[in-house]
């Protein structure tokens, strides 16, 4: 009977979680209260309180999960990057699976999220730059280094490439999306990933 209710908990949580998500990216934090959350999830409001203190411990529960994931790409962009042999074919293909991560998915309007929110959580500001986009740039920072050292692409710093490379293949769309500006098709980003890849390689080239 135990394990049945402990599932029906995790359900419920889960669910409040994803509902909290969809509402406090929706209309922010402010805009957003404990009775949407709770018709977002379908589940009882007395659901939600049962399981969370507030809506602050809610926002704090969403970033937190938004960083679980970040964490987890980052660790498969490693492995990804890792396995790179021909870099003029599977750079290009690592830099379209980044660029659709962060400009196709929630990614922008969590940040933004994060951004409006930072005077009220700053830590959790701090926390999600650290193990998001921070993680991300370290990932991409070790591979080029690695890329530079077997002498397929000249890298003097693998810190400076990995901006270079990240800016080219995304920069411009993500400061249009953190305005709200709409970045564009899964094909414009395709497209300027692959641009990018391309003046990479060639700034790069030995």
């Amino acid at each position: 009977m135990t394990v049945l209710v402990d599932r029906r908990i995790e359900r419920s949580r889960a669910a409040i979680l994803s509902g909290a998500t969809a509402v406090f990216l929706r209309n922010g934090y402010d805009g957003t209260s404990v009775d949407d959350i709770a018709r977002e999830a379908g589940v009882a409001k007395r659901t939600v309180y049962n399981i969370f203190e507030d809506k602050e411990a809610l926002f704090r529960e969403t970033v937190s999960a938004a960083i679980e994931i970040a964490e987890r790409f980052s660790a498969e962009l490693s492995e990804e990057t890792e396995l790179m042999r021909d870099v003029a074919a599977d750079l290009p293909r690592i830099a379209r699976r980044l660029a659709s991560a962060v400009l196709a998915g929630p990614v922008l309007d969590l940040r933004r999220l994060v951004v409006s929110e930072s005077r009220r959580f700053p830590e959790l500001a701090v926390e999600y730059r650290r193990r998001a986009p921070e993680l991300v740039m370290r990932a991409l920072s070790s591979a080029l280094r690695k890329v530079g050292d077997s002498g397929k692409l000249r890298i003097d710093n693998a810190d400076v490439a990995a901006e270079h490379f990240a800016f080219l293949i995304m920069g411009a769309d993500l400061d249009r999306g953190m305005f709200s500006v709409a970045v564009g098709s899964e094909r414009r980003i395709r497209e300027r990933a692959d641009a990018g890849t391309a003046v990479f390689l060639r700034a790069y080239a030995v």
